[in-house]
């Protein structure tokens, strides 16, 4: 695997934030690492968040490549943006349904979805 570096421009009320990331694939195995290590230790609602996170990576990094610049570095608000996307399969548009569904009372899912295992899919999908 490629080792190099991104550098990202993004805007924020007006002033521009400059980060370095690593690879989006190595920054995307870290958080289904986090994920697991969370999911490990019982706390399915930090799995949810580094699956999440990883998707927004993944997105970003497809978004990039077709020449638009992500509108936000929020993984919840490119999972809402990538649901209109009219090249996204109908099954990856459910997989982004399930990353931004809201947990119930009870802190549980309203549906039977492993979301690290789906947004694996998602993820590997979207850098092809």
């Amino acid at each position: 695997m490629t080792n190099y570096k991104h550098i990202v421009k993004i805007q924020l009320w007006n002033r521009y934030i400059i980060y370095q990331m690593d690879d989006p694939r190595s920054e995307i195995q870290k958080e289904f690492e986090k994920a697991e290590q969370a999911r490990a230790r019982g706390n399915e609602g930090q799995a949810r968040v580094c699956a999440r996170r990883a998707a927004g990576i993944a997105i970003r990094e497809y978004l990039t490549r077709q020449g638009i610049r992500p509108p936000s570095v929020s993984a919840y608000d490119l999972l809402n943006l990538i649901k209109d996307d009219p090249h996204l399969s109908p099954d990856l548009k459910l997989i982004a349904d399930h990353l931004t569904l809201r947990v119930t009372e009870e802190f549980k899912l309203p549906v039977n979805a492993d979301l690290i295992a789906e947004a694996r899919e998602f993820c590997e999908e979207l850098l092809k």
